[in-house]
């Protein structure tokens, strides 16, 4: 069974065309994984939106690092 692609990085991405990006780095905040992320870069990239939004390019590269490290506490 292979996992359909999540619909989350075309909401964001329609979020930073549509100018809104405060929403889009708010969820950008609370990615749900990495994948969806790097998903994410390739559709702005493909329309340059990362180049007119360095912001949200920062925010990308800063939430994958932060997903990807290993967790040092986690809640029960």
């Amino acid at each position: 069974m292979t996992r359909q692609s999540s619909p989350w990085a075309t909401k964001v991405a329609s979020l930073i065309q549509g100018g809104n990006t405060s929403a889009a780095l708010a969820q950008i905040k609370v990615a749900p994984t990495v994948k969806d992320l790097q998903q994410l870069r390739k559709l702005l990239g493909t329309g340059g939106l990362l180049q007119r939004h360095p912001a949200v390019d920062d925010a990308t590269i800063d939430m994958m690092a932060a997903l990807a490290a290993p967790r040092l506490h986690r809640s029960p």
